[in-house]
């Protein structure tokens, strides 16, 4: 009978019903877009320390991110690669430097050197070309998500970094940053020379321990020994990371700011809705309070109607969401939504909606059974 009442109640004003789910709807695709968004920049920005697979991290001191750090001499990968626990302490080079277009112009970009002999952080999701391509005295990859910024077709196309010619040598798809500034993937040797840096330098050496190590005693001993640099954990170069981009630039604000009005609106819309369809059945509620009906009968009634409301809301304001998410699949900034988000967001949207039925929940609670004696 729960259920019954509370769908009748629901249905009985259709127009009602439309606005109330109209409302959650809005709320949802804010809130999963904003949410997407924050977990696609997380992701981006942690995903070349995700891909180099790193227990520990060397960098210049006050490096804020993968993509700023200083110039090691190399006299660290010795002193990694000396102390017991050590695997590897594999050389990685990240940079800012401008492109140079066919056309003359210049575009922001990031160079990332990798050691083609050993370590993980590689480019990955080749489309086109291969590793072996980037080993040539030229060759770089780039995303095809680039093209137009770099002023290049595919493979084969010419750009200039530092005076020094370059070609597109293979292609990836999905290879994001934050910044909407390309990566630009190519060796050591090459980025070396891009760069003009010493042999043997590099932006960072990423330390793989041995399985059973002691982590946290190996970064306290590097740490003692490199007292001009800084050794991380995975962890702590993740978090400063996330820190730096989202946080340090208020990005991180603007997108948790845009998901907490979403949540305000859509609690004050089904609030309003509940309360006026609560207010326009009082006399309905009376007589099934002068009928015996308990207050947590007709509580359980406004909740239900809350619950349907919201499942209701949530099914067509996901659907929405899915395709703005698929719109946005190659885009810069790509909107991502995962299992655990997708039940967060329905669980959101249940709570917002019971919340929203506290306004009217407190209406009914007020009745006098007697007004059904004084219609």
């Amino acid at each position: 009978m729960i259920l019954t009442l509370a769908i009748r109640n629901l249905f009985h004003d259709r127009m009602r019903l439309i606005v109330t789910v109209v409302g959650i709807l809005f709320s949802i695709v804010l809130v999963a877009v904003q949410s997407g968004l924050y977990v696609g920049a997380s992701k981006m920005i942690i995903a070349m320390i995700e891909k180099a697979d790193g227990d520990l991290w060397i960098t210049a001191y006050g490096a804020k991110s993968f993509e700023e750090s200083g110039v090691l001499s190399g006299r660290e990968r010795y002193a990694a690669l000396a102390t017991p626990g050590v695997v590897s302490a594999t050389p990685v080079i990240a940079a800012f430097n401008r492109w140079t277009k066919k056309s003359g112009g210049r575009q922001l970009c990031v160079i990332v050197g990798f050691d083609e002999t050993e370590g993980d952080l590689r480019p990955w999701n080749i489309v086109d070309g291969s590793i072996e391509t980037i080993k040539l005295p030229d060759g770089v990859a780039v995303d095809r998500t680039y093209f137009e910024n770099l002023d290049v077709d595919g493979i084969g196309d010419n750009g200039e970094i530092e005076g020094e010619r370059v070609r597109v040598t293979a292609l990836t798809h999905g290879i994001r940053s934050f910044t909407t500034t390309p990566y630009i993937f190519t060796t050591l040797t090459r980025a070396r020379q891009i760069l003009g840096m010493p042999s043997g330098s590099a932006s960072y050496f990423v330390v793989k321990l041995a399985p059973g190590a002691d982590r946290d005693a190996i970064q306290k001993s590097l740490q003692a020994q490199l007292t001009d640099v800084e050794v991380l954990t995975d962890d702590e170069f993740r978090g400063r990371s996330l820190e730096h981009w989202l946080f340090g630039t208020g990005a991180g604000f603007s997108l948790i700011g845009g998901a907490l009005l979403g949540i305000l609106v859509g609690t004050v819309i089904v609030a309003q809705t509940l309360y006026s369809s609560t207010k326009d059945h009082i006399n309905e509620f009376a007589t099934l309070r002068a009928l015996g009906s308990s207050s947590g009968y007709i509580h359980k009634v406004i909740l239900m109607q809350a619950g349907l409301s919201a499942v209701i809301g949530y099914a067509l304001g996901m659907a929405i969401s899915m395709a703005v998410i698929y719109a946005s699949r190659d885009s810069a900034l790509p909107i991502i939504m995962t299992p655990t988000l997708a039940a967060g967001l329905f669980v959101l949207t249940i709570v917002m909606c019971a919340v929203s039925a506290i306004s009217a929940i407190v209406k009914v609670t007020r009745i006098d059974p007697a007004m059904v004696f004084a219609r």
